[in-house]
């Protein structure tokens, strides 16, 4: 029992052994010593305390609560009260929050218009929709399956395994147009149907068990600065490669054979699958982030560090730059070899 615990504790992750053996090919034909990987520096996700925004509570008279049972918004409120819609997670706050002013405007069309209480909801209304934003920031950066989304991931995706992105790209295209409708148009004249705001529950337990977009952020950078390490020391003994007429080539041979068996074969394909699935995420992450920052949020330097890297594309940057220059590299040792494309 405790063999079998030593080996499937140890068992190595599948990707960063197909990056070990190529850079270990290349080096053995080479003739030197693998360069060591170099530790990610990169941003991290802030703290709760600094990402969390202030939102006031707002009352009404218990009297006047009671009087709005003839429009169905009392037990709304009374739910909210109750021992358990006082703990609601974050997500049931906004669902809460959603479901009051679409109660809210039924009531404000229904009730009779000298009615005192009138004012005083449309007062409620427009603070109410005024929180919005920062009820959608709390959720989204704070709470507990939206935020562990955003948390770094410490193993490289396996090729063959990206579990998590499709509940993902759905539930963020979905609060990226939640939000975009929420805060540029006025609910009156665009409601949200009930089922569109039960919606936040259903995305909610779809990425429960998932952290596929910090995985992703990871894998990418880490990526990133292995394909830079095996790049750089490939140009660094570029010249030591013996190409031309009657000179022995076969080292250049020997790379270009591990060039298709390795990157060519396995890992160009999956630096594609990284790359094509940060770019259908990232435009519903950044659009999402740009728009309640828009709406008087000031995020912390952390923040504003995280979202520059991860949501406004510099990670991304970085990746294409690695990639290209390690196919560069390959596209001189081909030109000057005078190797053709594909393998011989």
């Amino acid at each position: 029992m405790l063999c079998l615990f030593a080996v499937t504790g140890c068992k190595e992750n599948p990707t960063e052994a197909l990056l070990d053996t190529y850079q270990q090919r290349l080096t053995n034909i080479l003739d030197v010593e693998p360069d060591t990987i170099p530790p990610l520096d990169i941003p991290s996700y802030p703290q709760n305390h600094a990402l969390k925004q202030p939102i006031a509570d707002i009352t009404i008279g218990l009297l006047n609560a009671y009087e709005l049972r003839q429009c169905g918004l009392f037990q709304l409120i009374a739910e909210r009260n109750s021992v358990l819609g006082k703990v609601q997670d974050k997500t049931r706050r906004l669902r809460y929050e959603l479901l009051f002013l679409k109660q809210l405007e039924y009531c404000l069309n229904v009730l009779d218009s000298t009615d005192p209480l009138q004012h005083q909801l449309k007062d409620i209304y427009h603070q109410k929709q005024q929180q919005l934003p920062q009820v959608i920031w709390n959720m989204v950066f704070t709470g507990q399956e939206w935020q562990q989304q955003f948390t770094l991931g410490h193993q490289l995706l396996s090729p063959q395994q990206f579990g998590g992105y499709i509940e993902n790209l759905a539930a963020f295209d979905y609060l990226d147009t939640l939000t975009t409708t929420i805060i540029s148009r006025h609910i009156f004249q665009y409601p949200l149907t009930t089922n569109n705001i039960e919606l936040l529950l259903y995305h909610q337990q779809q990425i429960h068990n998932t952290q596929y977009i910090g995985q992703l952020f990871y894998s990418i950078a880490r990526i990133t600065t292995i394909m830079n390490t095996i790049t750089n020391q490939l140009t660094t003994h570029e010249q030591t490669v013996m190409c031309g007429k009657n000179i022995n080539q076969q080292q250049a041979q020997y790379l270009r054979n591990v060039f298709y068996k390795y990157y060519a074969n396995d890992i160009q394909p999956y630096l594609s699958k990284l790359d094509s699935q940060y770019q259908q995420l990232q435009p519903h992450l950044n659009n999402l982030y740009t728009t309640l920052v828009q709406q008087q949020i000031p995020p912390s330097t952390t923040m504003n560090l995280y979202a520059r890297y991860y949501f406004q594309g510099e990670l991304l940057r970085q990746f294409h730059q690695a990639t290209h220059d390690h196919v560069h590299y390959w596209q001189r040792l081909f030109k000057r070899c005078q190797f053709k494309i594909g393998r011989q």
